[in-house]
């Protein structure tokens, strides 16, 4: 070789990482040597002393490279080749002795289009399987692929431990037709940490990105790197469940929910007051969750955010659960764990925002590619967050693709979409000038709307046997109705209403409860215009608003009495159930995510012990009679015996299975009055088993009751053909059923 076959311009925009298409200059290219058809290979390798290009079998002996700048590139052409051919580099530095390694860029483009057109119209749902970091052997190497999708950006290289984080030395190949960048990195593999570095539109080198599509996140925080992860190879065991999860999750089904901060659950104080792992984690909690009888648990976001007091609720790594408890290997074992217990796991999942730090999605590349560039439009006043831009279609295609990757990767069996409310109203917490109205000037979010139908359709399309759970605190139309109806398609709603009303209720001293008996049978106007379920939620017992047990007026004794009524008014009241954790033993102290349960309150006294007994026996008995469960989102039902006994605070209503016949009677008393020979109607004649009293000695309660049931009387009551005289206990709640004592 005479002279460099390449420009200086070229060698300047490389060295200087300014160079938009790295394949147009790096690897082997034909080029003319001497008149003759040759191949000129060239690497940049900054620091490199020396370069030979290896390639036994095709060339004579190692071929010395040329190097062309101070900085590191080296060229290298091969005369007696005229086409290009496999090899490899023999590098040294300094004094060292040379390694041999492949070179990224003698390799052809591993996407091909990547399906450009389903990217374009948002329709690539396994998208994950493309994007992201994902092992390969191509040509006898093994290595990783990366694939990122940043259509604005003048250049994207891949960065690492691998290459000493310099942007330079790993820019990527752009596909234009998608705009997804992609590099195939020899020698990268598992557990391997990486970011994108990425210049904008403007030529400005943006702050380092993590992976949109990374399955795992490093776990010294506040480190913030996305780390190469395979999820294949783990066995699941699952098979029994994941094949009767229709039946357990249908409507009709009883459905009743322990939601769960995993980092607050249990900690090892022992330890330093490390988290459980995963693994620990499922062992433990399975066990309590089954001796509780809880159907599922639900846990508060597991993608990776480093923000550990968000909660999970600003992700960044939305394909990440997060490393604070352990691999995604683990994570598949925490969720087969609680499987094989015949415990399903529901996931919160956040569409709604994203949180502004700069490794995330936030001016990604350089342009405002997930969210909306006007901040009317793009902004979270509440939350000081960034909202996705659903209209695009690329984006919501994002969202879509990690929906279906959590139910099919991690066997999820539903999924709690976080503040649908924020997503449904152009001016959720905002005022007047502070909002866009749509193109009809009205409020309502049309582009988020159209996503939240779309997730349905689709989520329900591939996986009918999972539940989409909307958080959605307005009055907004059929939330969960299916969209050929006009709704927008989630299986269940949580009803805020009921719990705030409740709530009220519950903290007024029971002098004052016949006031506000409306509060108590409101609910029961709109329980069937959707599908309801009934939450006693994380968002209740924080940031002053003291746990579910300091709520309750009184002494010891009646604010545990207040709170056994309580749960079993809630388990007799049409709606699926949703207790947060600490909830079922009378936790004390206001929920911290920096602290564990107080789970020694169980040995302190009778009255936590109790609680977590009635809540155990409440949730076996709701699971075993199907009136209590099987019709809980139609008016038949339910059926109200007697809701005007305001003056006594006390109500009585039936609930029916599908079968009329099949029947429960729930009493409830609001008031520390014992009430002795309290008439109440029932439709049948003949013994009414009391089934649960709350106020059992077994609960910490009185011991006022009923003696294990009573005999119907042929006394027309309440507008049924018959009656029973109870001993309606203290602040108390009874159930019956009829049947043989």
């Amino acid at each position: 070789m005479t002279r460099p076959t390449l420009d200086d311009g070229a060698i300047r925009a490389l060295v200087a990482g300014a160079h938009g298409d790295p394949f147009a200059v790096l690897g082997p290219h034909r080029v003319e040597a001497d008149g003759r058809p040759a191949v000129a290979i060239r690497a940049y390798l900054p620091g490199a002393t020396s370069v030979r290009i290896v390639a036994p079998g095709v060339l004579a002996a190692p071929l010395a490279m040329a190097r062309l700048h101070p900085d590191g590139l080296f060229e290298g052409v091969a005369t007696e080749r005229a086409e290009p051919f496999p090899y490899r580099l023999e590098v040294a530095y300094g004094g060292g002795a040379p390694t041999v390694r492949d070179d990224p860029y003698r390799f052809p483009p591993t996407l091909g289009d990547f399906d450009r057109h389903l990217l374009a119209e948002g329709t690539h749902y396994e998208a994950h399987e493309k994007l992201g970091a994902h092992r390969r052997v191509l040509d006898g190497a093994e290595g990783t692929v990366f694939a990122v999708w940043a259509p604005n950006a003048r250049r994207v290289s891949v960065v690492g431990d691998f290459n000493a984080w310099d942007g330079r030395r790993h820019p990527m190949r752009l596909h234009p037709a998608n705009g997804v960048w992609e590099l195939f990195v020899p020698g990268v593999g598992e557990g391997s940490r990486y970011k994108y570095e990425i210049v904008g539109p403007g030529g400005e080198l943006l702050a380092l990105k993590a992976d949109p599509y990374a399955f795992a996140s490093e776990l010294e925080t506040p480190s913030t790197a996305s780390v190469v992860a395979s999820l294949d190879g783990y066995a699941w065991d699952d098979g029994r469940w994941m094949a009767e999860r229709g039946r357990r999750q249908a409507l009709e089904s009883p459905i009743a929910i322990y939601e769960v901060h995993l980092g607050s659950w249990a900690r090892v104080p022992e330890e330093g007051d490390r988290f459980l792992s995963y693994r620990e984690l499922a062992e433990r909690l399975a066990a309590h969750v089954r001796e509780l009888g809880y159907t599922h648990v639900e846990l508060l976001p597991v993608s990776e955010h480093p923000f550990y007091g968000s909660w999970g609720y600003q992700p960044i790594g939305y394909f990440a659960p997060t490393r604070r408890h352990g691999s995604p290997t683990d994570f598949m074992a925490f969720v087969d764990t609680l499987h094989r217990h015949d415990i399903g796991v529901i996931l919160d999942w956040v569409p709604a925002h994203f949180p502004r730090d700069p490794h995330g999605l936030v001016w990604f590349d350089g342009t405002h590619l997930y969210e909306h560039a006007d901040p009317r439009l793009g902004e979270h006043p509440d939350w000081g967050t960034l909202v996705f831009n659903y209209g695009r279609r690329e984006v919501a295609n994002f969202l879509l693709t990690n929906a279906l990757f959590w139910l099919e990767r991690y066997h999820i069996d539903g999924l709690r979409v976080d503040a649908v409310a924020s997503m449904l109203y152009l001016d959720y917490s905002r005022r007047p000038g502070e909002w866009v109205p749509n193109r009809y000037g009205g409020n309502e979010n049309l582009e988020a709307i159209a996503f939240l139908k779309r997730f349905n359709e689709v989520v329900y399309a591939r996986h009918p046997d999972v539940l989409t759970v909307a958080e959605e605190s307005t009055a907004w139309p059929m939330v969960s109705r299916p969209t050929y109806l006009g709704g927008l398609g989630f299986g269940l709603k949580w009803n805020m209403g009921w719990m705030h009303d409740l709530l009220d209720y519950m903290s007024r001293d029971p002098v004052h409860r016949a006031h506000h008996h409306n509060q108590l049978t409101f609910g029961l106007l709109y329980a069937f215009h959707e599908n309801f379920v009934l939450p006693l939620s994380h968002d209740e017992v924080v940031h002053g608003k003291a746990a579910l047990q300091q709520k309750m007026p009184g002494d010891d004794w009646q604010k545990f009495a207040n709170l056994r009524v309580f749960y079993a008014f809630m388990y007799g009241h049409p709606g699926k159930k949703l207790l947060f954790m600490g909830g079922e033993f009378g936790q004390t102290r206001e929920w911290h995510h920096d602290r564990s349960l107080d789970w020694h309150l169980l040995d302190a006294g009778p009255y936590h012990r109790g609680l977590q007994r009635l809540v155990r026996d409440l949730n076996h008995l709701y699971r075993s009679e199907r009136a209590l469960h099987e019709v809980d989102f139609e008016p038949a039902g339910f059926e109200w015996v007697d809701c005007n006994d305001w003056q006594s605070s006390a109500l009585a209503f039936l609930r029916r299975a599908r079968d009329p016949h099949d029947v429960a009677l729930i009493v409830c008393n609001f008031t520390p009055v014992t009430r002795h020979g309290y008439r109440v109607g029932v439709p049948a004649p003949g013994f009414w088993r009391e089934r649960l009293d709350t106020d059992a000695a077994a609960y910490g309660g009185s011991g006022a009751g009923n003696a294990g049931g009573v005999r119907a009387e042929p006394v027309p009551w309440h507008g049924q053909p018959y009656s029973v005289a109870l001993t309606l206990p203290p602040l108390g709640a009874l159930f019956f059923t009829p049947g043989a004592p």
